[in-house]
Parts: C-alpha cells; structure tokens; sequence
C-alpha cells in the first residue's frame, strides 16, 4: 500500500498583467501602505493635461485630434482636459494636491474650473478659485494665502 506524501510550502497569489494571478513560493509581502480615500478626479485630470502637454512638445503626438483618437474619446474632451492648463500655476498645483476624497462625491468637479479657465487674468482666477473652494468647504494651503496684492 502506498502511503499519501503531504508537501508544505508558503505561497501567495501574485496579480500580473490583465488580471491574471500566477502563484509564487514565499510568504505574503507586506502590503503597501495607501492612503485612505481616492485622489479626486479632477486632479486625475490635471496630471493627464500634464502629461498630453509633454507629448504635444515632443512631438510623440502632432495634435489633439490624435490624443483623442489614442484616447478613445472626443477632441472636445480633449479640449476640455487641456483647458486646465490655462488656469495660474498655483491653481494647477492646488488642484493636483487636493484632499483624498473619503467618501461620497469629489467637492471639486472639471466643470467648475471651466468656468475659472475662461477667465485670462490669474488674479481674478486665484478669487473665483477661492470662492469655489469655500462655498464647497475644501482646505487647502491655498486658502490661507491672499490674492490681493499679486
């Protein structure tokens, strides 16, 4: 008669590409510590203005209707994603900073600075985007500082 063998290893799932899993030898690697909550998408949005803006200059894409056919999306979403390059620095930065949104829907939505886009003079954009940021009760440095005087 033939006596069962019983093998003990550690092994883990590990997640590869397009979702498959292979199995590995080993203990569980500690998880990665994340924040809590979601970065809001309109920083999403800015950071990929960013970058469209860095492949327009060199040259990897000639224009928006490309960046909209590599997309999938339409050359007005283009342009609505790259609108948020015209508002004032500090602004484009507070945006790619904004809290981690917890729960519930993001305070700052791509429609809202749309409206503060259009406007040329980054003065008059840093008092729309202070009165954006208080009327929906979000902290950031920026709101601290003072714009009269630039």
């Amino acid at each position: 008669m033939i006596q069962p063998i019983t093998i003990e290893r550690d092994v883990h799932f590990h997640r590869c590409g397009k979702g498959r899993k292979e199995i590995v030898e080993g203990t569980t690697p500690e998880p990665s510590e994340f924040p809590p909550g979601r970065v809001p998408r309109v920083s999403r949005l800015m950071a990929l203005a960013i970058r469209f803006e860095q492949l327009l200059d060199d040259g990897d894409v000639a224009d928006y209707a490309e960046l909209a056919r590599l997309g999938q999306v339409t050359r007005a979403r283009i342009t609505q994603i790259m609108n948020l390059r015209v508002l004032a620095p500090d602004i484009q930065e507070a945006i790619l900073f904004l809290p981690r949104t917890h729960e519930g829907r993001d305070p700052i939505h791509l429609r809202q600075l749309q409206a503060i886009a259009l406007v040329p003079d980054w003065r008059k954009q840093r008092r729309l985007w202070q009165e954006l940021l208080t009327e929906n009760g979000v902290a950031t440095d920026l709101q601290n500082e003072s714009y009269d005087n630039l």
